[in-house]
């Protein structure tokens, strides 16, 4: 863990969708390291938000990877779609998922990295089966579905458990925190072992701008170190 950078993935959830190009474009510029594209279905959670075409649009501006989040259910069907679109992450939900170790692999296969997301109540043992296929764990720190939560902060016992299940497995596998990420709440996520950090309305809504948000962020992470 030591001497890894902190990634930090501007969530568009929270963008101005009017001007959605222009932000990813500087989001990317203020030093964003990916883009987050939170995918909803209005099943899985209640709340409808962006599908491949938004992906689609994206990708025409960002250089940076797209961190594609399928909060969505029987996610397989729509895997291909999506990489297609220009996703580099695929992040698919183990509560979604009854076979997950086929999804995960149906995502590699795709050229994508594979990922898994846990709610909140979905412990972090449920994992141990596909540790050695997961490269990215993104630990929801809110209830999925909408923006502007407050980070519960019983998640960094999960993070912590995670990051110390990869390391006795012998792999280096990103753990995500996603919901809540302000420059009051990272320090914590960061401690207890993640190395990506979705947040949205801190960076997109940010009286000073998106680069300052982004800038907030970082100067809050420097007093600790993984």
């Amino acid at each position: 863990m030591a001497g890894r950078a902190i990634q930090i993935a501007p969530s568009i959830l929270a963008a101005d969708f009017s001007r959605l190009g222009e932000q990813v474009a500087e989001a990317q510029a203020a030093g964003a390291d990916m883009i987050h594209i939170d995918v909803m279905d209005g099943s899985f959670v209640p709340n409808i938000t962006m599908g491949p075409l938004v992906v689609e649009a994206v990708a025409k501006v960002a250089t940076i990877p797209l961190d594609v989040h399928l909060m969505i259910a029987a996610p397989e069907r729509f895997l291909k779609r999506f990489a297609d679109s220009g996703a580099d992450n695929l992040t698919v939900h183990i509560e979604a998922c009854p076979h997950l170790h086929r999804t995960l692999a149906a995502i590699a296969e795709l050229g994508c990295r594979p990922g898994v997301a846990l709610n909140p109540h979905s412990p972090a043992g449920a994992l141990a089966e596909v540790l050695g296929i997961v490269d990215l764990i993104n630990v929801m720190t809110v209830n999925p579905g909408f923006g502007g939560q407050a980070f519960i902060t019983s998640m960094t016992k999960k993070i912590r458990q995670l990051r110390q299940s990869a390391e006795a497995a012998g792999k280096f596998i990103d753990i995500e925190v996603d919901g809540g990420i302000t420059d009051a709440t990272i320090g914590a996520a960061l401690a207890a072992g993640a190395t990506i950090f979705v947040a949205g309305s801190c960076i997109f809504r940010h009286k000073r701008g998106i680069a300052d948000g982004l800038a907030a962020l970082r100067r809050a992470a420097a007093d600790y170190s993984i």
